[in-house]
């Protein structure tokens, strides 16, 4: 595929995520993709997922764990089998009711029409405060959003 249809196939998966469509989501991975994220002993969905089910698991966690508030990709740059989007997102940790906001950039790599591998890098920090259970009645975390 050319840069411009991975650049449309991965905002449509993103779509698929916002619509809460995450059995179609799935289909754009290949069954042996990677999923990368930071690592962190507090948050429940970090850390590396590997093929179909691994992902599902992962998207099971970050629905267990957390309300997305808002969501949003708002730059995507792509060369041959990569795809680079950055954005911006705040969420709710649904077992301590604070919320977080953070920015994100999400790396996909393409083979043959689909998704073999996604990491995500963003700052762990104010997942990490939001998610700890000893901060006590402190209701929002937010690191800058940077640009």
């Amino acid at each position: 595929m050319s840069a411009t249809e991975n650049k449309n196939f991965v905002m449509e998966g993103y779509r698929q995520y916002q619509s809460g469509a995450i059995a179609q989501l799935l289909d754009r991975y290949h069954d042996d993709a990677e999923w990368m994220s930071p690592e962190s002993e507090l948050l429940p969905f970090s850390s590396k997922f590997h093929g179909k089910q691994g992902i599902a698991q992962f998207f099971a966690k970050l629905d267990a764990a957390l309300q997305t508030i808002r969501f949003e990709p708002q730059r995507m740059v792509a060369e041959g089998d990569k795809v680079v989007v950055i954005g911006e997102g705040s969420w709710l940790v649904k077992a301590t009711g604070r919320s977080y906001a953070s920015a994100w950039v999400h790396v996909f790599t393409m083979r043959d029409g689909k998704v073999a591998q996604f990491e995500v890098f963003s700052d762990t920090a104010a997942a990490e405060k939001a998610f700890r259970p000893d901060l006590g009645a402190q209701a929002t975390v937010s690191a800058p959003l940077r640009h």
